[in-house]
């Protein structure tokens, strides 16, 4: 069974977004240069939003502003100490498989 569309769709504009440095809820965060300098940092955020990511039998993702939400959280707080999330991420979100 390959990855539902959805799925891989989510995968590449989440990508776009942060790789660009155009996603709407890291405005004001400076992280690009994470990812020449701290790859494992880059790697954690997009192991949380697979994680988080749920989807339908029909592979119809059911949760995507989450899963961002969750991962995008786990940048801010790793740019900005001073930024905390809410709820805090529990281990299986964070887990690298």
């Amino acid at each position: 069974m390959k990855v539902p569309h959805s799925v891989s769709g989510a995968l590449r504009t989440f990508s776009y977004f942060l790789a660009s440095g155009t996603h709407s809820q890291l405005e004001g965060v400076e992280y690009l240069d994470l990812y020449g300098e701290e790859p494992s940092a880059i790697e954690q955020t997009y192991a949380i939003f697979a994680n988080v990511l749920d989807f339908d039998e029909a592979g119809n993702l059911t949760n995507l502003q989450h899963a961002e939400k969750r991962a995008l959280d786990y940048l801010r707080s790793y740019c900005d100490p001073n930024f905390s999330i809410e709820p805090p991420l529990e281990d299986w979100e964070v887990a690298l498989h």
